[in-house]
């Protein structure tokens, strides 16, 4: 198994930002599809159209979550990325939320999880492996643990 640096995992995220943004678009489209664009939107009575009191559904300019840096990795597909991010590692806790977490080596040994999500700027939390994402703690890691 690798274990990232807070560094590496650091001059990684442009390109996770990149893969995630493919993969979350991929989701998406998916869901959209499989909707056919029938009954899709709250309130929707026919395949005709949505209620006029319908909610947004996010296609059409509405925000969906993603940053505006946030752009796809061009040329890949949605399984080529899922492929290099599980060949880095890192763990994809959610790709909705964008959630991932990058093994790391504590300085006692003890592995840790470095934890990232979707939407900011920098590499800030860390967790332990069997804690999860709630359990984040603020980077710098402790001395002891």
């Amino acid at each position: 198994m690798y274990y990232w640096t807070e560094d590496e995992a650091r001059s990684y995220l442009p390109r996770l930002r990149g893969l995630l943004a493919l993969l979350l678009a991929s989701a998406q489209a998916r869901q959209r599809a499989r909707g056919n664009g029938h009954a899709t939107v709250a309130g929707a009575t026919s395949p005709s159209g949505p209620d006029t009191d319908a909610a947004d559904t996010g296609t059409d300019g509405a925000d969906t979550g993603t940053d505006a840096a946030d752009t796809p990795t061009p040329g890949l597909s949605p399984a080529e990325a899922l492929a290099e991010i599980d060949a880095k590692g890192i763990v994809l806790r959610d790709v909705d939320a964008g959630i991932v977490d990058f093994p790391s080596l504590h300085p006692s040994g003890r592995e840790v999880h470095l934890c990232w999500r979707r939407g900011e700027d920098d590499l800030g939390f860390w967790h332990l492996p069997d804690a999860g994402f709630a359990a984040r703690r603020p980077l710098p890691l402790p001395p002891e643990l």
